[in-house]
């Protein structure tokens, strides 16, 4: 694993992030190029028998082993952008790129293939459809819709083919933007990723990617958490989790249910955590969070 993880000691900095954090301070080594990446927080209501109320709890994905990029690790659905999020022709229903655009502090054509991309990339890796027929309507069972999940994680198909074929459009009210995250300059592998909120559509279920797909964004497994849940397991060395997913289940955890998080509206601004070295050791410095919009 080359990316920071987290422990009940807090992100733990692997050896090689260290060397490369080294060269980059002294000038023998450029950082990569982050790319543009979206992640999906789908939350649900839950029952909580022993406390007598009501919860909430966050899809998390268990990346295998195999993987490159935080093998092993908890994560969000979510994954880097494609060519295809981009195309003009995908219809919407809700915000339209321009108000995103200005939610998400980037250009609306950006904007455009950002959110295309993680209802792509929500639906590819857990199965989720934030898609209806119109303003009003929603996709209630994504099952019936696992032809087009495999076409999609085998490239033969784009988002935009598949809500074609199907006459739905894009549910861009669901979405909930929530921060951004960019990948510290020491790792080899960047992304740019922007983080949106949803709660899971009433019918759908959420799973891990089905077999028969080597993609290299494919889970073994998936779970539904209670962040603070999620969290004590991270500390105990029972999971791990990336610093940002860490962060943003603590910042869940904060509210006290789904409607409570989607109301919520966070200022994005980019996080970039460092990886810093000072006087021959190595730490991994996260930034503070956010604001909230007025």
């Amino acid at each position: 694993m080359n990316e920071p993880r987290m422990t009940g000691s807090g992100p733990v900095v692997p050896r090689g992030l260290a060397e490369r954090a080294r060269d980059i301070s002294d000038g023998r080594l450029a950082p990569a190029v982050p790319r543009d990446a979206a992640t999906v927080i789908l939350l649900r209501q839950a029952v909580d028998a022993r406390a007598g109320g009501v919860g909430f709890e966050a899809f998390l994905l268990r990346r295998t082993a195999e993987l490159e990029f935080a093998p092993g690790a908890y994560v969000f659905p979510g994954g880097s952008g494609d060519a295809s999020d981009a195309d003009p022709g995908l219809g919407w229903a809700g915000p339209d790129p321009a108000e995103f655009a200005v939610l998400l502090d980037v250009p609306p054509d950006r904007a455009r293939a950002l959110v295309c991309a993680a209802v792509r990339e929500t639906f590819e890796e857990s199965g989720v459809l934030l898609a209806g027929a119109s303003h009003d309507d929603l996709v209630s069972d994504s099952v019936a819709l696992a032809a087009d999940r495999h076409a999609l994680l085998a490239g033969a198909a784009s988002l935009a083919e598949v809500l074609g074929r199907r006459g739905l459009v894009l549910r861009t009210d669901l979405l909930t933007p929530w921060a951004r995250w960019i990948t510290p300059e020491a790792s080899p592998r960047r992304f740019d990723t922007w983080f949106f909120a949803a709660a899971l559509p009433p019918g759908q279920a959420a799973t891990a990617a089905p077999e028969g797909h080597a993609d290299p964004g494919e889970s073994e497994s998936g779970a539904w958490l209670r962040p603070a849940s999620a969290l004590e397991a991270a500390r105990a060395g029972q999971m791990t989790l990336l610093p940002p997913t860490a962060v943003t289940l603590g910042e869940l955890a904060r509210h006290a249910d789904v409607p409570a998080i989607l109301a919520h509206r966070p200022v994005i601004t980019p996080r970039l955590p460092k990886v810093v070295v000072e006087d021959g050791r190595v730490r991994l410095h996260l930034p503070p969070a956010g604001g909230e919009r007025a």
